[in-house]
């Protein structure tokens, strides 16, 4: 784990190692300026001179002074390092993330990868520059000091044996009850961020139903639990406190007792006031040093977990993967299906498709029907390899999806997704997705296909038009319409719509699909809806139903023959006359 975090410090080696250095040398001075003063004070009850004195200020306001300079310059290599290995964690998780599969992500979820991305990559930050200052101050600091205060006291300085065995049973305790909340709290966090982004999404929901007050009581519930997990290990970590300051006050009693007794007894032969001063100080350094210890200690234990999240996604392998030789183009737009059987989870027992056979000839218009959960969309999100099937196989162009560099096959099967998703930026921005170097008139063109330039162009701001975030200040029948021309753009030779003129009129849907057989006739495209009327003059329709294919054929084939599709049709063309 600490290998692959390692890893994400790169450009900030310089600084990483600069800080230490700088704290080496902060730490050195800090231990000798005791000595120093030990020295001016046992000079000072020897009667010294004015000289004298003014020679040991100078070189103590002196050392002080490139004492504080290494400690700054350490804080600012510290604070530039840990920003930029933050930095490049972050980069390397959405960078892992943008890898995944659909499979993975699923396994995951949203929620906990936005807080692994986030709240899990500061506490690692935090840590990070913690240990590259505070942990190697602390340890320098607590030898130093030992060193000097042996040398300056000799066996007095054996009172420190009696209290660090009891700040160590302290902090092995506190860490073994810890850890066990620390780890199920993170897991809660990931449930707070679901419900909160739950709830922002789906916004207009919560307030066309009235269930405002219902999301804040969901949102406090999860709220008040990740409270009650924080505030156990807080009164946990609370108790080293008391355990540094029982120490601090332990020593301060007994270093002064033994000194004294040593001082009196030999009449300053053995030690004189100012070792005495300098022990005591010593001894601030030490209990001070083993106090920052104890942080360094909770810190670490508060981004452990973080840190084994945060390489937890690092370290997951995308489950779709490229060939050794993948090929790199796409033939034709022929779609085929042999023997297909997908599953979403190895495990799972019952199939999501099972022995679906098809055969898509290129150019051809595909129209797929089925009830809710009749696995349409798993259907065509086989094709450009968004999963992988469980058995059989899928080929476009008359070659095996597996055998494809997934960006080469990608970019030849244009998907416009049942849920449809605007980013913020410009109409043209939000198009250009599809292909960031297309003309202005390639825009015009796709748009016109798409039914979308009339209500683009009446906008006073045209194509630079704002879309605000997720397309909010546009309907969702002109979102869809942006996303075609969008998918439009890619200039594909697949072309799937996956419900998605659901909320355009129906005589909009007709001249979307009159312009997709006029201007697209070498593009093969399938067509899920939930309208006959949008599916009804495609060469071919396909009937689901549980994860097969039940039917396939013409609208008047499928007439004749399927009980099904006719009941469909029925229903909704009755409806057309009952209202006219």
């Amino acid at each position: 784990m600490i290998k692959k975090l390692m890893g994400c410090i790169r450009e900030n080696r310089k600084h990483t190692i600069l800080t230490p250095l700088f704290m080496l040398g902060e730490v050195g001075l800090e231990c000798t300026l005791p000595m120093i003063t030990a020295d001016l004070i046992n000079s000072i009850e020897r009667n010294a001179a004015m000289t004298d004195i003014l020679r040991y200020g100078a070189i103590l306001v002196l050392m002080a002074m490139c004492s504080m300079s290494c400690g700054i310059l350490s804080g600012w290599f510290a604070a530039s390092a840990s920003a930029g290995f933050a930095k490049n964690l972050r980069h390397d998780l959405f960078a892992k993330v943008q890898s995944f599969s659909f499979s993975n992500i699923d396994k995951f979820s949203t929620a906990s990868l936005v807080t692994r991305l986030t709240t899990d990559v500061t506490n690692v930050q935090n840590a990070f520059m913690m240990i590259i200052r505070i942990a190697v101050r602390s340890p320098l600091m607590l030898i130093f000091a030992v060193i000097m205060s042996i040398r300056m006291g000799g066996p007095i300085a054996l009172v420190f044996l009696l209290v660090i065995p009891i700040l160590g049973f302290g902090l092995l305790f506190i860490a073994k009850k810890a850890m066990p909340l620390f780890k199920a709290v993170f897991k809660k966090y990931d449930r707070l961020n679901n419900s909160v982004q739950e709830n922002v999404k789906g916004m207009r929901v919560v307030k066309s139903f009235v269930r405002e007050d219902y999301e804040k009581q969901k949102f406090a519930t999860a709220s008040e639990d990740v409270r009650n997990d924080f505030t156990t290990v807080e009164k946990l970590l609370a108790i080293n406190n008391p355990l540094m300051l029982l120490a601090i006050y332990i020593c301060m009693i007994l270093i002064p007792l033994f000194s004294a007794k040593v001082i009196i007894s030999s009449g300053g032969s053995s030690m004189q006031v100012g070792d005495l001063a300098s022990l005591i100080t010593y001894a601030m350094q030490i209990l001070m040093s083993l106090m920052m210890l104890s942080m360094i200690f909770v810190m670490i234990t508060i981004s452990g977990e973080a840190a084994r999240r945060i390489v937890e996604v690092l370290d997951t392998d995308s489950t779709l993967t490229n060939p050794a030789q993948p090929i790199t183009e796409v033939a034709d737009g022929s779609v085929d299906f042999e023997n297909v059987s997908f599953k979403y989870n190895p495990d799972a027992e019952a199939y999501a498709l099972a022995d679906v056979n098809l055969h898509i000839p290129s150019g051809a218009t595909v129209g797929i029907l089925g009830g809710t959960g009749s696995s349409k969309t798993t259907l065509i999100q086989l094709i450009s390899r968004l999963y992988d099937v469980s058995e059989g196989c899928v080929k476009v162009g008359g070659v095996d999806v597996r055998n494809y560099d997934m960006e080469a096959l990608r970019n030849q099967v244009a998907v416009v997704l049942q849920k449809n998703v605007l980013f913020s930026g410009t109409v043209a921005e939000n198009l250009r997705w599809g292909n960031p170097n297309a003309s202005d008139e390639e825009l015009v063109r796709v748009c016109k296909l798409a039914q979308a330039d009339s209500f683009i162009t009446a906008h006073p701001e045209g194509y630079q038009r704002f879309i605000e975030q997720g397309g909010a200040n546009v309907s969702g029948g002109q979102k869809q319409r942006l996303c075609i021309a969008r998918a439009l753009l890619k200039k594909p030779k697949i072309l799937i719509l996956d419900d998605s003129t659901s909320a355009v009129d129906t005589q909009t849907d007709a001249l979307i699909r009159k312009a997709f057989r006029e201007e697209l006739p070498d593009v093969t495209k399938l067509i899920i809806a939930q309208r006959v009327a949008s599916v009804q003059d495609a060469d071919l329709i396909l009937v689901m139903d549980n994860g097969r294919v039940v039917a396939q054929g013409t609208h008047e084939e499928l007439l004749a023959s399927n009980e099904i599709y006719r009941e469909v049709y029925t229903s909704q063309t009755k409806g057309g006359e009952d209202d006219a």
